[in-house]
């Protein structure tokens, strides 16, 4: 059976391109490995960039009565005071779309009920992909089918890159991060900002997903971290709230991670194959942009073939448009992630992250939430 697209992973980016070659009239099937939609990584903050894209595939409201509007970004120390502002209000208005926090499996399930279940595999590993004629896709569970073009969107351990590429180093950031979710009444006035707090070589953030919900992270440096670690220990010199969150948490409701990212590979595509998302540029989560720039790769495809259906003059054009922003992303959340979590000279940090005027931070965020086409 040849299938004419294959797109190797059911996570937001390979969802949003499903919705996009959907609204082209094009015939693909999206395969993942899990056996169900499951809420793993607790919640997502959908920057203004990937709301402008999902108000055009129709999916802007749903999205923002799911999840929760967000107006304002705060870094801040360990007192809750104010190191860095980002107001979204003048790019909200600038761009007709909000930022939405909301809990990633809500996401997921929004867009994969959007592109039609019946375009979905589940429980379909990908084992082994060879280039004959077409490609050869081998599943763990023995399904075996030919596709003329293939996406992989198969995140930062993609099979599709180290077989067909053989290439991609893993940089792993030297941190530990744990993601949270729980029922939390915050304080009225956080309940549409997001709060990063700063402090001595570790870090804690939360936002409200929905009524009841609120997601949060920890995050602390590698020769900090012990096996039996305990987070309200490690906070204990943080404002009361982050404490009052933790202890609200139930233990099977946190995931724990390392911190990593893909150093840059120099190709994206190959003969009628393409990567997107963390399968060709992972980035570390310090900026939030993630999984905004797969959905930010899923609409610049759609655009592209929209005046050109020759797939491999679209992949070339896709990487030429794309290269530039996402490696900037990477290399600047490299960068904020090393800054954030300083163990000495904090102080001074926080200071001259004060004496950036909010002029500069509003024209650095309104480059990335600006479209490319």
């Amino acid at each position: 059976m040849l299938n004419p697209i294959s797109i190797i992973g059911a996570g937001i980016g390979g969802l949003t391109l499903g919705n996009v070659l959907k609204q082209h009239h094009l015939d693909f099937t999206i395969y993942e490995s899990a056996p169900e939609i499951k809420p793993i990584g607790a919640g997502i903050m959908m920057a203004v960039n990937a709301m402008q894209i999902f108000d055009k595939l129709g999916l802007k409201e749903k999205i923002e009565s799911r999840g929760n509007k967000i107006h304002g970004i705060f870094i801040t120390d360990e007192k809750l005071k104010i190191i860095s502002t980002t107001n979204v209000l003048a790019l909200e208005k600038k761009f007709n779309s909000c930022n939405v926090a909301i809990h990633r499996a809500e996401l997921q399930n929004l867009l994969a009920e959007n592109v039609g279940l019946e375009n979905i595999k589940l429980n379909h590993s990908l084992q082994q992909i060879q280039k004959k004629e077409n490609y050869l896709l081998e599943f763990e569970n023995g399904y075996t089918t030919e596709s003329k073009i293939v996406f992989g969107a198969d995140g930062i351990h993609s099979k599709i890159r180290n077989q067909i590429f053989k290439t991609g180093n893993i940089r792993n950031a030297g941190q530990k991060c744990w993601r949270g979710l729980t029922d939390f009444e915050l304080p009225k006035n956080y309940n549409h900002h997001a709060l990063e707090i700063w402090g001595k070589g570790k870090r804690f953030g939360f936002v409200k997903i929905s009524e009841q919900k609120v997601y949060w992270y920890a995050l602390v440096n590698e020769n900090k971290f012990t096996e039996n670690i305990d987070l309200t220990k490690t906070f204990n010199d943080f404002d009361s709230l982050v404490l009052e969150i933790l202890k609200s948490t139930k233990k099977e409701n946190i995931i724990l991670n390392d911190i990593i990212d893909l150093a840059p590979i120099p190709k994206w595509y190959a003969e009628n194959l393409c990567l997107i998302g963390d399968a060709a540029h992972a980035t570390t989560p310090n900026m939030g942009q993630g999984a905004c720039q797969s959905i930010e790769d899923a609409y610049v495809i759609g655009k592209l073939l929209e005046k050109n259906q020759n797939f491999n003059s679209v992949f070339e054009e896709f990487q030429n448009i794309r290269r530039k922003k996402v490696d900037t992303i990477v290399k600047n959340s490299w960068t904020i992630g090393n800054i954030s979590q300083w163990g000495k000279g904090n102080q001074l940090r926080n200071f001259l992250m004060r004496s950036i005027p909010e002029s500069i931070n509003q024209k650095m965020v309104e480059k990335i939430l600006k479209l490319e086409i």
